[in-house]
């Protein structure tokens, strides 16, 4: 364990130092404000808490996310809770990366605003709901994004996750779309399992998301008598903006919504600001002294809006456009009218935004210490903040273009497999701070870009640029092609089995692996890899190719094409590159694997034939058969030794074989990881024999098998390639005669005749 977590911190030490550097700024944080800092809506959220009265501004999913921390923890609980989920956030960032093949310094480096930014650190140790929203967009990026393209069931779940982020913040009603639309188009825009399964899965994503908005919905007017999920105001999100821009001598207006239209000069209107007219009438004393009794406020408020928009949509698109763009401004400024920003900085003392006892009521409520800043701790957190410890928004936007880009194709983006994968973030956090900008301008509006941009930037610039740069350079060269294999894992499968781990986490595989095992096959591999479909018999199909030391780029056309690509730094044979894929395939979760070759000479359109026998339990291993099938223009000296082997295999066995090295083959996961493996060259021989000696069902049915689409054979002349054959198939019989199988074999059902062939 300790060795392990050492080559951890090894590998990953950028990482590593940024989130040490990231704790000891929660650390200091946590102890310059006890218990915590509390903001106008804290007050609002502790109020609910155990009541969860749903007519609020404010949704009530924070106050589910409070009521068991407080009961346990108080508001430090709370707020040291909140800082551990910020350091999650940096962590799934970068692993979410990693498991993209972003190379390990952008991958940190795109970690680095969420654990490091001031204003990050802030809004965490501040009782409000800004870092839980954050947290639940990571999880739907996840759901949506781990597996491959999702299916109706994680769609419907990604969607209940974007749900509970509008209880939280009501601005996440409007993200439903993008994660609909990257559902739709995650498998590209001509997907191999055509457009009706990405449709189901679109439908689910928004029936999941519809029905718990829905519900809440629903509880509010059972509850409240409000049928909605919360907001700004009962005069919606564009009411302070409207009143704000509008000409009120130029609209026809009603007595009503006269009394609202602001009577100040539209400068001074501006100076005020657009806080101060949105929640102008959710204080009941204002309207109970300004308007007259019995007047239906929230619908004159709807009204009046829907008058400006109409008569001057210029000045209300252009404010939030202009709203929106301030959040990549290149310093934290405030422009006139905004909500103030020192709201989101650290203060010398422990701020106050509302009276002092009140606050220290709450305080002593819960943590039974009264509020207390260190000024030492303040005034270097504060220091730290205003001398640049932020994101600069113009890296951000660099970072929000770069992934632009690379959505529409830049560089090398329309072959990186990864341009779905980075329309997610960027279409979540680009609606998201749309959103927000309808309603007004705030720096605590920003805050998911600190989370999803640069996540969307480093994605973005693995897409155009490339991903990681794959090891290949191997260290030493067998001495011959035949020399055996040690015991795995040896040196080399550790390696590529560690590389492989930091690429993708502990991601699992689908029930069906096709396992391809590849040398020096970047011309022809792409083509077999967009052949493979994403489900057949019924089961979810993933990809996996053995990259065997190439020197070429096999292996990063393996990436472009979306396949799940480890590479092994060393050339040892097809032989070990496959038990390799065997082992992975088992530690991750495979019932069963399939082998095809990189070089086009098998049909995959027949895979059904290999998975049937496996899912209806009528054998353990399947193989193709050229000579139940057919050979395109095979050559005569490699015939005859089809024949001479599968002879000899049967008289040795007992079992009639009339093919022993086709290489379209299936089997059930176990039976390859059970089964003797040493030949790094000639091991479909060794595998069949060593199978068969363990008792295990083989079953071979009649297939096609192609001509070479690119490339050139690694086999050598056919008569030295006859000769080793022949050693292996002998040496590994005469060595399962001996006694070295594995004594835990399963039951036998002997295979004396040619079977079936699916269908016949």
């Amino acid at each position: 364990m300790t060795a392990a977590l050492a080559r951890a911190l090894r590998r990953h030490w950028l990482l590593a130092l940024l989130v040490l550097a990231g704790l000891v700024l929660r650390i200091i944080t946590q102890l310059a404000y006890r218990p915590a800092l509390l903001y106008i809506d804290s007050f609002r959220y502790l109020d609910d808490v155990g009541v969860f009265h749903p007519g609020g501004i404010n949704p009530v999913g924070y106050e589910w996310f409070l009521w068991p921390l407080l009961g346990v923890g108080g508001l430090a609980g709370v707020a040291v809770v909140q800082h551990l989920l910020g350091l999650g956030l940096g962590i799934g960032v970068y692993v979410l990366l990693r498991r993209f093949g972003v190379r390990e310094w952008l991958a940190a480096l795109a970690a680095a605003p969420v654990l490091l930014d001031a204003y990050q650190l802030q809004i965490e140790q501040l009782i409000m709901s800004d870092l839980l929203f954050q947290v639940l967009l990571l999880v739907a990026v996840y759901l949506l994004c781990w597996w491959g393209p999702p299916t109706p069931k994680v769609a419907a779940v990604a969607g209940g996750v974007l749900a509970l982020s509008v209880m939280v913040r009501s601005v996440g009603l409007t993200l439903v779309l993008p994660a609909a639309v990257f559902v739709l188009l995650a498998a590209g825009l001509r997907p191999r399992g055509g457009w009706r399964p990405r449709l189901i899965a679109t439908g689910a994503l928004v029936a999941g998301f519809g029905g718990l908005v829905l519900v809440y919905a629903l509880y509010g007017a059972l509850v409240a008598g409000k049928f909605g999920v919360g907001g700004s105001g009962g005069g919606g999100v564009l009411f302070g903006r409207a009143a704000v821009v509008a000409n009120c001598d130029e609209l026809d207006l009603t007595r009503e919504e006269q009394l609202l239209c602001p009577d100040e000069p539209r400068e001074h209107r501006e100076t005020i600001g657009i806080d101060f007219y949105l929640h102008l009438w959710d204080v009941q004393a204002n309207v109970d002294k300004l308007l007259p009794e019995g007047m239906d406020v929230n619908a004159a408020q709807r009204s009046l809006t829907r008058k400006v928009v109409l008569h001057q949509p210029l000045d209300i698109a252009g404010g939030i456009v202009g709203d929106f763009l301030k959040g990549f401004a290149p310093t934290r400024t405030q422009a006139v009218g905004d909500v103030p920003l020192d709201r989101w900085q650290f203060q010398l003392d422990h701020p106050m935004y509302a009276p002092e006892w009140y606050a220290q009521e709450w305080a002593e409520l819960y943590d039974g210490v009264g509020l207390h800043a260190d000024p030492e701790l303040t005034s270097f957190l504060r220091g730290y903040q205003l001398g640049g410890g932020y994101t600069p928004g113009l890296l951000l936007g660099g970072a929000l273009l770069l992934a632009s880009a690379a959505v529409l194709g830049a560089g090398r983006a329309r072959r990186s497999g990864l341009r779905a994968v980075t329309l997610l973030p960027a279409g979540l956090v680009t609606t998201s701070l749309l959103t927000a900008s309808v309603m007004e301008f705030s720096w605590r509006y920003q805050l998911p870009g600190l989370v999803l941009i640069p996540l969307a930037g480093a994605l973005g610039a693995t897409a155009i640029f490339g991903r990681e740069a794959i090891r290949s350079t191997p260290r030493s060269t067998p001495s011959e092609e035949c020399q055996m294999l040690t015991t795995f894992p040896d040196e080399v499968d550790r390696d590529a089995l560690e590389e492989y781990a930091s690429r993708y986490g502990e991601h699992r595989f689908a029930p069906v692996v096709v396992l391809i095992a590849a040398y020096n096959e970047e011309e022809s591999i792409g083509e077999v890899l967009d052949a493979i479909p994403a489900r057949s018999c019924d089961l979810d199909v993933d990809t996996l190719v053995v990259v065997d030391g190439a020197k070429d780029r096999t292996a990063e056309v393996s990436l472009e094409h979306g396949a799940h690509t480890c590479v092994a730094p060393n050339n040892r044979g097809q032989g070990a590159a496959l038990r390799l894929g065997y082992r992975l395939a088992a530690q991750r979760g495979a019932r069963y694997v399939i082998t095809t070759d990189a070089d086009g000479q098998y049909d995959i359109s027949e895979l059904p034939k290999l998975l049937e026998p496996l899912i209806e339990g009528r054998a353990d291993f399947v193989s193709g058969s050229r000579r139940l099938g057919s050979n395109e223009r095979p050559a005569l000296i490699r015939r005859i030794g089809t024949y001479v082997f599968a002879w000899v295999v049967s008289a040795l066995t007992r079992q009639r074989i009339t093919d022993t090295s086709f290489g379209f083959r299936g089997m059930r996961v176990e039976v390859p990881n059970s089964v003797t493996l040493r030949q790094p060259q000639y091991q479909s021989s060794e595998l069949l024999v060593g199978l068969l000696s363990h008792g295990y069902r083989a079953v071979e049915q009649p297939m096609r098998m192609l001509q070479r689409t690119a490339g050139e054979s690694k086999k050598g002349s056919s008569f030295s390639y006859g000769y080793r054959y022949a050693k292996v198939v002998l040496g590994t019989w005469w060595r399962e005669r001996r006694g070295t199988a594995r004594a835990d074999a399963p039951a036998v059902e002997r295979v004396s005749e040619r079977p079936a062939a699916v269908g016949e």
